[in-house]
């Protein structure tokens, strides 16, 4: 049995553009897709957020549209309700990465509020991929990533192939507009090979202990990749 470290938003909101406040959190699909694929195979999982609060997630990820209609969503819901972890997170400043055989980062816009800017984040993201243990982030939690400072302060992840939510799915999602920044520009401006595959469907980029996905249907193949690396 492996340890895997979930470090999840705390945010709930993303500010846009315009100085507004989005309501965001996390997304759900990209917490239970990996969480089941995890815990299926025996390992353990540990959730963290910045400060310990007791995260939040996106409504929107919990509609009918987001899930392929009414069924899938409500399936959704109750595999959320069904993970005692996000009720009792520990304070990401708390997490040791040596306790953990495996770091996995789930999206949704709160990462580009909160995760973006959190040094502590920053160096867990660093140390771990250093460590070539196991690291999974993905969709917008690639944000977390400018937060990660390599040798001689250039981004740890500059070089690496990798993928995230993609500018042409934040245009489609309505939203592009209205953000200060975008993911993939961020990325792309921190030095990484941005892979960008289809808007909405799977795409997992594999390059050494780094696994990424692009967007919500991306999460649970991302685990997929992980788990191959812990066995």
């Amino acid at each position: 049995m492996s340890k895997i470290l979930f470090v999840v938003t705390g945010a709930t909101y993303w500010t846009l553009a315009d100085g507004s406040r989005h309501p965001t959190g996390f997304w759900a699909e990209e917490v239970v897709a990996p969480y089941e694929t995890f815990t299926a195979a025996g390992h353990q999982i540990t959730i963290a957020t910045p400060g310990g609060v007791v995260p939040t997630v996106d409504k929107a990820s919990l509609t009918p549209q987001a899930n392929g209609g009414r069924e899938g969503a409500e399936k959704v819901a109750a595999a959320l309700e069904a993970i005692d972890e996000l009720r009792h997170p520990i304070a990401l400043e708390d997490a040791k990465p040596d306790d953990y055989d495996a770091v996995f980062y789930p999206g949704g816009h709160g990462p580009m509020e909160d995760l973006a800017v959190d040094a502590t984040s920053g160096r867990l993201l660093s140390d771990t991929l250093a460590s070539g243990k196991p690291l999974g982030v993905v969709c917008h939690a690639p944000a977390a990533m400018l937060a990660a400072t390599g040798a001689g302060g250039s981004n740890a992840f500059a070089g690496y192939r990798l993928t995230g939510f993609s500018n042409a799915e934040e245009t489609q999602a309505g939203l592009a507009a209205k953000a200060k920044w975008l993911v993939q520009d961020r990325l792309v401006e921190a030095g990484v090979d941005y892979q960008e595959g289809e808007p909405w469907a799977p795409n997992v980029v594999v390059d050494r202990n780094l696994v990424t996905g692009q967007n919500p249907a991306s999460a649970g193949p991302a685990a997929a990749e992980m788990l191959k690396k812990l066995t």
